[in-house]
């Protein structure tokens, strides 16, 4: 049942647009993309199609994680075709190497891909594929197109999940989630049109979005290739991984990619500025628009004379460093049994020379914090002399933080964060972690020192499932029931429970002592929510939770 209300749900996010327009009687022939799906409304079924991956656990919600995938999207897009476009990244816990585009600018990564790339630019440049795919609107172009595709691929992934069904074994639950995964992948890539005028366009503007961000232009035909390689060992009856079907690569898409990286390299100029951090270098083309200074410095009501002084102000350029640290922990995350993670990290002990390397040690002493079987004091020792190596590494020292908590530590611990909290105030990672631990100690100070840590954040992070749980677990620790209840609520909704969610809202409205200010909040989100759950419920769609009640 739950797989027929995922396929539906899909459905439901990719077809809709459809049918409301033509409900609203738009014309079906001779009407653009544009005038079918405002951009409000490309939000809205982007959003959708998240939360309802969210509720089936398909994605990764990490703070870390989270935070570097969004850095490196925010500065891409920055240096994109269309800067002011919104974009949302996220990730998945799948392993097959994808990655796709969707309506709203909301663009999904596959764990695999991470796992599969040799180096931070090589994301990047499927990132900035990505981008120009949305910035080019190929997305909002194949709407249309979408309606003759959608329902025989709807089709072939329902039988594939039942025939997964049918094979039964402890198996089963694994295939169903492949078929789902693929075809929902599929579904979703489709929906840009994959023409090769369009794969070659977002190609082109990709790279040099790769270029003005200060990525390695080389890193996309790079990847090509490698995946190019991957298709031709598979030809042994192996599939053919779902980027290559979605991104079909051939040579001439490979030659195309590494002349317009030299073309680039020909055309750009090495700068150097001199910034807090010490001195840059950067290649610049002189032929591309001068940056404004005011929208770098996040500013615009200042003027561009008084910003041209401060080279340094604006987003990173070129890799964060961070790219090692991130993969060993999605590693840890997307793996699909703890025996099985074992079994990885020996065998890459075994197959490198001098061991396993700094990040992949950090990766095993994740895995030992995540396990909690008496594994805490050895993942202690771990970090402890990983933080001795790297004691300014944020990825450590948050790890130990936690690890030191958990083994009792708790003065330690604390201390520890509060220095972090001090030298990042703005770190939802190092705000979250702490909170989290916090949460884990437990007691009434703990939870308002959790609270008041994350209140600032609200404004900011009110679409995060992930900190509105950990809000609404502060919340209740410091007694603020009535809180703690909204957060709850709002929690349930981006995980994909909107039935729930309103519920919740709704008994909340009863409670005793609910002040004027959550009152109007809360009943602005029972409008807000109401009619999602009726379309739902119209297209028979319910949240199985309710249905067992």
């Amino acid at each position: 049942m739950r797989t027929l209300l995922l396929a539906t749900a899909v459905a439901l996010a990719l077809a809709t647009p459809l049918s409301r327009a033509q409900d609203s009687k738009l014309p079906d022939i001779g009407s653009s993309a544009g005038e079918l799906l405002t951009p409000a409304r490309q939000a809205e079924y982007g959003g959708m199609m998240l939360r309802e991956l969210r509720n089936y656990g398909y994605l990764v919600d990490d703070p870390l994680v989270d935070d570097w995938l969004q850095s490196m999207g925010t500065r891409l897009g920055s240096n994109s075709a269309q800067p002011q476009q919104k974009f949302t990244f996220f990730m998945l816990k799948d392993r097959q190497i994808n990655a796709f585009a969707t309506l709203g600018g909301y663009i999904g990564m596959n764990a695999g891909l991470v796992l599969t790339a040799e180096r931070e630019d090589e994301v990047a440049a499927v990132l900035s594929h990505e981008i120009s795919h949305v910035t080019q609107q190929h997305v909002l172009r194949s709407v249309e197109k979408a309606q003759r595709d959608q329902i025989p691929i709807l089709l072939g992934m329902l039988a594939a999940v039942i025939a997964a069904q049918q094979a039964g074994g402890n198996s089963s639950g694994d295939a169903t989630m492949a078929a789902i995964s693929s075809g929902m992948g599929l579904m979703q890539q489709l929906q840009i049109n994959f023409t090769r005028s369009n794969e070659s366009e977002a190609d082109r503007l990709g790279i040099r979005t790769l270029a003005r961000s200060g990525y390695d232009v080389d890193a996309m035909a790079g990847f090509f290739e490698r995946m190019s390689a991957a298709m031709r060992g598979n030809e042994g009856g192996y599939s053919t991984p779902d980027f290559l079907r979605t991104h079909p690569v051939n040579i001439t898409r490979i030659s195309e990619a590494k002349a317009r990286a030299e073309q680039i390299k020909k055309d750009t100029v090495l700068l150097t500025t001199t910034t807090p951090g010490g001195v840059r270098q950067e290649r610049v083309n002189p032929a591309d628009p001068i940056p404004d200074p005011a929208r770098a410095s996040g500013n615009p009501l200042l003027p561009g004379s008084l910003q041209l002084s401060l080279p340094s102000i604006g987003l990173p350029r070129g890799a964060s460093g961070q790219f090692d640290w991130a993969r060993e922990r999605l590693r840890v995350l997307s793996a699909p049994t703890p025996s099985e993670l074992v079994r990885e990290y020996e065998d890459l002990r075994r197959s490198q020379k001098d061991g396993l390397s700094d990040p992949q040690r950090y990766g095993v002493a994740i895995a030992q914090l995540r396990d909690g079987t008496g594994a805490l004091q050895q993942a202690l020792q771990e970090l402890q002399q990983l933080q001795s190596k790297h004691p300014d590494n944020l990825w450590v020292n948050l790890a130990l933080g936690e690890a030191e908590s958990r083994n009792g530590r708790h003065a330690d611990a604390n201390r520890r964060f509060e220095a972090l909290l001090q030298k990042l105030p703005q770190s939802r990672p190092v705000a979250l972690t702490y909170a989290q631990v916090l949460n884990e100690q437990g007691g009434m100070e703990a939870g308002k020192r959790a609270q008041a840590m994350l209140r600032p954040l609200l404004a900011h992070a009110g679409d995060d499932p992930v900190f509105q749980r950990t809000f609404a677990r502060a919340c209740e620790l410091a007694g603020d029931n009535a809180r703690a209840s909204e957060a709850y609520a709002e929690a349930a909704y981006l995980n994909g429970r909107p039935e729930q969610a309103l519920l919740q809202f709704q008994a909340l409205l009863k409670q005793p002592g609910l002040d004027y200010v959550s009152r109007a909040r809360v009943d602005a989100r029972i409008e807000a929510i109401m009619p999602t759950v009726l379309e739902m419920r119209r297209l028979g769609m319910r949240d199985p939770d309710m249905q067992r009640r």
